[in-house]
């Protein structure tokens, strides 16, 4: 699934910037950026049950580990200000339990996440090369093939529910000639979910719930071609400029 994400991305982004029929264009209606992003997760643990038992009160706590990797956005603008963004990555992230009792402590859970952000955003114009943007939209994480990674709890299992919350963002592009840009990027959301370890040995085979505040915040960086969407599919008439 991850590999097919990617490759479906770098194709559609191969496609647009080796074409020789799209020619870049510092004010086309559409925008690819590749580069990198670093996902920090600002985890908060706000509950660790077992049954009606809150462990976190005891002293356990955990937090989710921060990863850089490769992400890629597709931008369709409406006109020079108004421009709708779809950032799309796949990352993979451990939870670590901070147990006060010893040998309880490690990595707990490993998990693959897809979490797409799709924001609205407001393009400033008038700047020269520089054109900074502000976003406001939603962000979806679904967590798959969860595992137990070293386990020192002895759970038998463990699940992560999906999660979607609200997304602020802010960036720059600077342009760099003939529809190239570079782009800097930071995005925050704040969204909770919760984690369930069923079957734990150590609490003698009940589950464990954690009740967990992510808010990720995802800093970016790459390059950006622009160009107008109608000369990948074929112009039937001629474009409108953008106002």
């Amino acid at each position: 699934m991850r590999k097919a994400g990617i490759a479906v991305a770098v194709a559609a982004a191969g496609y647009a910037l080796a074409s020789p029929a799209v020619a870049g264009d510092s004010n086309g209606n559409f925008m690819v950026r590749l580069g990198g992003s670093y996902v920090i997760s600002q985890d908060s643990l706000k509950s660790l049950n077992v049954g009606a038992v809150d462990l976190k009160a005891a002293g356990f706590d955990a937090e989710v580990s921060e990863r850089f990797i490769p992400s890629a956005t597709l931008s369709y603008f409406f006109n020079r200000n108004l421009a709708v963004e779809l950032f799309c990555c796949f990352t993979r992230h451990d939870v670590t339990l901070k147990a006060p009792i010893p040998g309880l402590s490690g990595k707990v859970a490993d998990t693959w996440m897809f979490p797409p952000a799709l924001t609205l955003q407001y393009h400033f114009d008038g700047m020269g090369a520089f054109k900074p943007y502000v976003g406001v939209g939603a962000q979806w994480i679904h967590f798959f093939n969860e595992k137990t990674a070293e386990n020192p709890i002895g759970a038998g299992s463990v699940n992560i529910k999906d999660a979607i919350g609200i997304t602020l963002q802010a960036g720059v592009d600077v342009a760099i000639g003939n529809g190239w840009y570079l782009n800097a990027d930071v995005k925050k959301t704040w969204l909770d979910t919760t984690a369930t370890w069923r079957n734990v040995a150590a609490v003698g085979g009940n589950d464990i719930v954690a009740k967990v505040d992510i808010d990720p915040l995802i800093i970016s960086a790459g390059l950006g071609y622009r160009f107008n969407l109608d000369e990948v599919f074929g112009r039937r008439s001629a474009a409108a400029p953008m106002k």
